[in-house]
């Protein structure tokens, strides 16, 4: 059991964590074996993102403290706080792979802190199935460029046609 003196340090570094980073994910983590929990720890650590388990009823007052209405309290599970200062379209990706790897580990939604909004499990879950930002902007040329390559392609096909008659 945590001192009052224990819970107002906790409070007032997620109230500092809530001041600085841009997003924040939340999981629940019960059942997930420790090993895996580090794995990803380390995963989250090579993108200079972290987790923090914390007590949804402090981290609730945190919230309160830095002008969010959100109460974590109403999430299922144990709390387990991604906090970074990416964006959740960059860090959802390993979560979502993580979790769908260990059944036991559930997102349950996430914050964008700077526009203080919430966002469902599933939204978070869906932008970690999307993939890497290049890699949708390659396909976006792809799909404008094809039909123009294809227009070029039968354009220069007839010129070849006209020259040989």
């Amino acid at each position: 059991m945590k001192t009052k003196a224990q819970k107002e340090e906790k409070i007032e570094k997620s109230v500092k964590i809530i001041g600085e980073k841009n997003t924040v994910v939340f999981a629940d983590f019960t059942g997930t074996k420790v090993n895996n929990m580090n794995a990803l720890r380390r995963t989250l650590h090579d993108m200079e993102t972290k987790m923090e388990v914390f007590k949804k009823r402090l981290f609730r007052v945190a919230l309160e403290k830095s002008g969010f209405e959100f109460n974590p309290e109403t999430l299922g599970g144990q709390l387990g706080v991604i906090y970074s200062d990416k964006n959740i379209d960059e860090i959802a990706g390993a979560i979502w792979k993580f979790a769908k790897q260990n059944k036991t580990f559930k997102i349950l939604g996430g914050l964008y802190l700077r526009e203080k909004k919430f966002v469902p499990g599933t939204e978070v879950e869906a932008i970690g199935q999307l993939p890497p930002r290049d890699t949708l902007i390659a396909q976006v040329v792809g799909t404008i460029a094809a039909p123009m390559s294809a227009f070029l392609y039968v354009l220069s096909e007839r010129g070849k046609q006209l020259q040989s008659k």
